[in-house]
């Protein structure tokens, strides 16, 4: 079983709207019994809270099921724990590196790398390694939606 791990800012946007929607596509395509996927923040500000109210609505318009749940912070244990993490932007990096700097280490400019090489952007999996824009800045859920959707296809493609 491959344990994935969904990781943004706040843990109450981006990476649970990956986890819905990959959990959903692994249901749909019968492939519930090869993952394990859920979702962290890099950050504390939103521990305990749920999904926030537009992500919801998001997910709701597009038929992905969820469930209440409160927003964590990535641990060390995470990067023990799970076998690939997919982060939303360098941000993410920088405050994974600047958390758990024996994990991710700088290695030039705004390259990062990690000792197992678990981490990267989502959208690496596109073939554009770009941020995943952040909602909560933007407004802009379906844009998020359609980054997510994109770097989950490519995921499960895999």
């Amino acid at each position: 079983m491959e344990k994935i791990l969904f990781v943004c800012h706040g843990n109450i946007c981006r990476s649970p709207m990956a986890e819905m929607i990959f959990k959903k596509m692994v249901a749909d395509a019968g492939r519930e019994h090869e993952y394990e996927i859920a979702s962290a923040a890099t950050s504390t500000e939103e521990i305990g809270n749920d999904i926030y109210p537009p992500a919801k609505e998001c997910l709701r318009r597009h038929g992905i099921p969820f469930t209440r749940r409160g927003a964590r912070q990535m641990t060390r244990g995470d990067y023990a724990y799970y076998d690939r993490i997919f982060v939303m932007d360098q941000n993410n990096l920088r405050y994974l590196h600047w958390q758990m700097p024996e994990i991710v280490q700088q290695l030039s400019g705004r390259q990062y790398g990690d000792p197992q090489g678990k981490i990267q952007l989502l959208m690496e999996l596109v073939g554009n390694p770009r941020d995943v824009a952040d909602p909560w800045y933007t407004g802009n859920f379906e844009a998020t939606y359609n980054d997510v959707v994109a770097g989950c296809k490519a995921l499960l493609a895999e």
